[in-house]
């Protein structure tokens, strides 16, 4: 049932967090008062802890009414420790157009126990050194799944003593035997693992270990909404807090169920604030290898759809098989993207940036500050090996062509940037090579700023050529 007075992220207005902040206009957070950094923090662009003055004992009351007004519908769970804890779940919405989406999920590649040692080092290795730079972000994974298959406590507790001297990335426990998970506990309770998983069949037994453990569990029922919601609500009574939920993932012609699933429990949580619903849900796209189909690639290939959808809908932790680069890069550059801020362009800081060894004889080139376009002239700068001066133009995140058309780029702004970075101290000639999308500005920057334009590439691939055929410009 919908909560009376439960207000939803998007009906949160900044005046409903100002009167519950000490409103003294400190600054400590940052902002220039007290109301720009409500403002921040309904936006999603700043943290209650972030005001220093409310977190004392003075506020102690004011705090937990702001925590309570501002806590998701979808509850925040954490497993693993230190700088390797990882944060799940804190949706406020359903559609990423209404408020940007919190804690990417994570994606958990699996580890059985029926590997060899030195397999078990192979893959630990693959995992921890899969890391790939995109629009100048990290992109990598994020966890093991460590499943049992040989159903043996003491081989299981080898595998995970194995593991934490090899690594520290935290772990997910698979087995739906207690004494499985009892004996890996014992290796490795301290890191907080994550339990999975809790069942009809197991619930009162796996569930004394979670409260003698305090780690939070997966609480599974494929295909059983009305099972899961029950195991739940038990749960919850019994006083555990820290769930996950699966609701199963399905595959092949099954698809559209496991889609229903997690869009049902979903809008459960966020449209109707219901308790036994919100929690993450977890997803397990390695149910395909498990499936008919004997073709590894075609279970690599189903596999890495099928995340790419629950990603989208709307899983907030994967469990994965394949290591494979082709299968998993796309799910983390389609997770990137799902979890930026619609809001805001992907945007790197302006500034100069220096290439090769440049002296007072060599190019000077601007671009813009959206992070895609700076990201590639930067590539094609150092594939075609230029020693020269890139300046970075604060644009509002836009790219070429669109900042010169809304005026985010003009001869002005050119101008202002070329004096801020101090361009006439880098070189001793007075020429300026600007993009191609931008040539229309080009008589005006030269009147502007006094220095002669040469007029780029309209595409960034070009810039070795020009810079070999045409620098240093000749005399006019």
């Amino acid at each position: 049932m919908k909560e009376e007075h439960k207000k939803s992220i998007r009906e949160i207005s900044p005046i409903d967090v100002y009167k519950l902040l000490p409103r003294t206009n400190c600054a400590e957070c940052g902002e220039a008062n007290c109301m720009a950094f409500a403002t921040k923090v309904v936006n999603g662009e700043a943290f209650i802890e972030g005001c220093p003055p409310v977190l004392t004992k003075n506020y102690e009351k004011d705090l937990l009414k702001l925590q309570e007004l501002l806590a998701p519908p979808v509850r925040v769970i954490h497993f693993g420790t230190g700088n390797n804890q990882l944060k799940i779940g804190g949706k406020h919405v359903l559609y990423r157009h209404e408020f940007t989406y919190q804690n990417p999920p994570p994606i958990a590649i699996d580890i059985s126990d029926d590997m060899e040692n030195e397999q078990i080092a192979i893959r630990i290795k693959k995992v921890q050194d899969f890391s790939y730079t995109y629009i100048g972000r990290p992109l990598s994974l994020d966890a093991l799944a460590v499943r049992s298959v040989t159903q043996n406590p003491y081989r299981y507790t080898e595998v995970i003593q194995h593991i934490c001297e090899l690594c520290n990335l935290p772990l997910i426990l698979c087995s739906t035997d207690p004494n499985i998970i009892k004996a890996g506990l014992s290796a490795c309770a301290e890191r907080k693992p994550l339990i999975f998983a809790i069942t009809k069949e197991n619930w009162k037994e796996m569930g004394e270990l979670v409260l003698d453990t305090g780690c939070p569990v997966v609480v599974s029922a494929p295909g059983d909404l009305s099972l899961l919601r029950t195991l739940v609500r038990t749960l919850q009574e019994w006083g555990i807090v820290d769930m996950v939920l699966d609701p199963g993932t399905f595959h092949s012609d099954q698809i559209g169920q496991t889609i229903h699933l997690f869009t049902a429990l979903r809008k459960a949580a966020v449209k109707n604030f219901d308790s036994l619903s919100g929690y993450p849900i977890l997803g397990t796209p390695i149910s395909v290898w498990n499936g008919p189909e004997l073709s590894d690639d075609l279970n690599h290939w189903q596999e890495a759809y099928l995340t790419s959808m629950l990603i989208t809908r709307y899983a907030d932790l994967l469990i994965m098989h394949s290591i494979e680069g082709w299968a998993l890069l796309p799910q983390l550059i389609w997770r990137f993207g799902i979890y930026t801020d619609p809001r805001k362009p992907v945007s790197v800081d302006a500034g100069v940036r220096t290439f090769g060894n440049p002296d007072k004889t060599s190019p000077v080139l601007i671009t813009s500050n959206y992070a895609l376009t700076f990201f590639t002239v930067e590539s094609d700068i150092k594939a075609a090996k230029i020693d020269c001066y890139l300046i970075v133009i604060d644009t509002g995140g836009l790219s070429v062509e669109a900042a010169v058309a809304g005026r985010y780029l003009t001869a002005a702004k050119i101008a202002e940037s070329l004096k801020e970075w101090k361009a006439d101290t880098l070189v001793s000639h007075k020429n300026l090579i600007i993009p191609g999308l931008a040539a229309r500005l080009s008589g005006e920057t030269e009147e502007e700023t006094g220095w002669r334009v040469l007029v780029g590439p309209r595409d960034s691939s070009g810039i070795g050529q020009m810079i070999r055929e045409c620098w240093p410009p000749a005399d006019e």
